[in-house]
């Protein structure tokens, strides 16, 4: 498979090849069992970000070079010989994988395995409440590093603790110091005299775009403000369409707090969503038209305090008649969750 890999100003960083494994062949039971591998949350990252800014911490960025070709396979996965490099003299044998490819089911979990235990053998410790979150301290001095697939995020209050780790990674995969973080993930990250800025400008017109609601009129809010009424409403056509927008929309919500509970409300209908379900994303399309120039500004703060609120109705929604809730989580200045 061909890809162009760009920049976050769309210039082309480099063009990449890979060798693709035909996944979707695999028959569960036989050719893989556990595929799940654990990303790191939203609130770990903002709660991490708040935490080396309000200490004048450097955040590392770090990328791993083909990851999941770093995978051990657990299970017995045979492959044809791919086209191109068939061996003349045995065209019908097949190659055993010992490690991992991409397009297999389960490299994504292999991948993980791997790291976690090579992490945890150099003296790091997983978090209990976020397992993508690896901690790492020596007497005063502590470190953080935060795993989402092959993007590595590592921050810490001893610049050679960091150092020394990062060359202890070197020495067991190949990967690249990006330096100080700046494209995270699809997300732009800015230094400011106050913080950090976190913006995906490009990812909402790439939603816009592909949604065809780019020149769609803006609307203020993101929910209707009125109360719906259930009403008959015939099932909506294109269903896939629905779930891949709203797909892509979950992950917007990193840098877009303002539309959490927009999505949440209408993502509980993916299953079987109507007409009346859609409108309620192209009025988050909408609202994001007028409003893609928003960021999230991750300020300094003098207080490692937590305060949480919370809030619920009585029976409002129309649907169900059930309590509908909110809550909102600071870490001194910060909202995080």
């Amino acid at each position: 498979m061909y890809k162009i890999k760009r920049r976050s100003n769309c210039s082309i960083k480099r063009y990449k090849a890979r060798l693709v494994d035909r996944g979707f062949t695999q028959q569960e039971g036989i050719d893989y069992s556990e595929t799940f591998s654990p990303v790191i949350k939203h609130a770990t990252v903002r709660l991490v970000f708040s935490i080396a800014i309000s200490c004048g911490w450097k955040i590392h960025q770090l990328d791993i070079h083909n990851a999941f070709l770093n995978g051990v396979l657990d299970e017995e996965v045979y492959m044809k010989q791919p086209p191109g490099f068939v061996d003349s003299a045995l065209p019908s044998n097949v190659c055993r994988l010992h490690k991992s490819l991409y397009g297999l089911k389960q490299a994504p979990r292999a991948w993980h395995t791997r790291l976690n235990d090579f992490l945890l053998s150099i003296g790091f410790r997983a978090s209990k409440v976020d397992t993508s979150l690896f901690i790492f301290s020596v007497g005063v001095d502590i470190c953080y590093l935060l795993v989402y697939v092959d993007d590595i995020l590592l921050t810490g209050s001893n610049s050679f603790m960091l150092q020394r780790l990062i060359q202890l990674l070197s020495s067991e995969f190949k990967l690249h110091d990006l330096g100080s973080v700046h494209y995270f993930l699809g997300i732009e990250v800015q230094s400011t005299s106050m913080g950090l800025m976190l913006r995906q400008h490009k990812y909402t017109l790439d939603i816009l775009t592909r949604a065809g609601m780019l020149s769609c009129k803006p609307v203020i809010a993101p929910i209707f403000t009125s109360k719906a009424t259930i009403l008959p409403n015939p099932l909506f056509s294109d269903t896939t369409r629905f779930r891949q927008i709203m797909g892509a929309l979950q992950y917007l919500i990193f840098t877009r707090p303002d539309i959490f509970f927009a999505i949440n409300r209408v993502c509980q209908f993916m299953h079987v969503p109507i007409d009346s379900h859609w409108a309620g994303v192209k009025r988050i399309l909408r609202y994001l038209r007028g409003m893609t120039s928003y960021d999230l500004h991750i300020t300094r703060s003098s207080s490692f305090a937590f305060h949480g609120f919370t809030d619920a109705d009585w029976a409002g929604s129309v649907e169900d008649r059930k309590s509908m809730g909110g809550y909102l989580v600071f870490f001194g200045q910060m909202p995080i969750s």
